[in-house]
């Protein structure tokens, strides 16, 4: 088991790695992410069908192709901006849509892509479960779409590799903070969070996580940001610590989401895709969440400019 949890993890990393490299040396089309864009593509699909599936194992009406698909969607058009200028002219600066909007208008059009699914296969000798598979579809879309559509936001700031090394960050922090729960909470975990949703996470684990990501937080703003990319100015004091705290407490919720979703199907893992480790939704849960205060707090500048 532990043989096969270290073994995918070294590959996923590996090929995370590898993506993350090739976009910051060679940039297919000048364009920042595209390289990355398989690797998303991949992660919001997964998810996705993780998530279907346990909703589904809970006995709850879901229509997958209509949840996948919107997934999918919304996560993909926060790419239209970036593969804009590989057709023609520059993608406009007046744009009313801007750059981010696309995320805004897609899970719009997943909304209703959804509902036309429902509308297309409604069946009124079974009352509730077209409302059932709205909901659980549009959950999906959102509850996976937005965040992953995130990470591509985030790819495309700043100027030359500042948005890459913002990623690395993100990611690292995040992560760190579920290793470093892990690895605290199986050492010295005795009280536990919260019994009855997850009984193996403790105050100890959630504790030394915070300390784990706040530590990765220090290295990534003033370490590897820096190194990486062409920065004006040196993060705030408080840019670590706020970045840092931030992204572990997000972290652990996204953890106890996919808790929550797992105990009302009854599932030990999301799925079966990545031996040792689950399902793809056991690796994407905490970044999920992590994502959204990341995106705020470089917004507010901890990472300097």
């Amino acid at each position: 088991m532990l043989r096969d949890r270290l073994l995918s993890a070294s590959i996923l990393i590996a090929v995370i790695v590898a993506l993350l490299v090739l976009d910051y040396r060679w940039p297919l089309g000048g364009a920042s992410g595209l390289w990355l864009m398989p690797l998303l593509l991949a992660f919001a699909f997964g998810t996705a069908i993780d998530v279907t599936r346990l909703i589904a194992a809970a006995g709850l009406a879901v229509d997958r192709v209509a949840a996948i698909g919107g997934a999918a969607l919304v996560a993909g058009a926060a790419y239209i901006p970036i593969v804009w200028p590989l057709f023609g002219d520059p993608y406009p600066a007046d744009c009313p849509v801007g750059r981010t909007g696309w995320i805004v208008l897609a899970a719009a059009v997943a909304i209703f892509w959804v509902l036309v699914r429902q509308m297309a296969t409604y069946d009124s000798g079974r009352p509730g479960e077209a409302l059932a598979r709205t909901l659980s579809g549009v959950f999906v879309s959102c509850y996976v779409g937005i965040p992953m559509a995130i990470l591509v936001v985030i790819r495309d700031l700043g100027e030359g590799s500042w948005g890459i090394a913002m990623l690395i960050s993100v990611i690292a922090v995040a992560k760190s903070s579920d290793a470093g729960a892990y690895a605290v909470g199986k050492l010295c975990g005795r009280h536990r969070l919260i019994p009855r949703l997850s009984p193996g996470k403790t105050w100890e684990g959630a504790i030394g996580g915070i300390v784990v990501a706040n530590l990765v937080s220090w290295g990534c703003l003033f370490g590897l940001i820096p190194w990486l990319a062409d920065v004006n100015e040196s993060p705030p004091l408080w840019g670590p610590p706020l970045f840092g705290t931030a992204l572990a407490v997000a972290a652990m919720v996204g953890d106890l989401a996919e808790s929550l979703i797992k105990r009302e199907s009854g599932a030990k893992d999301s799925g079966r895709t990545l031996p040792g480790l689950g399902g793809v939704w056991d690796v994407t849960d905490s970044l999920i969440a992590a994502v959204i205060p990341a995106w705020l707090a470089l917004a507010a500048g901890v990472a300097g400019a």
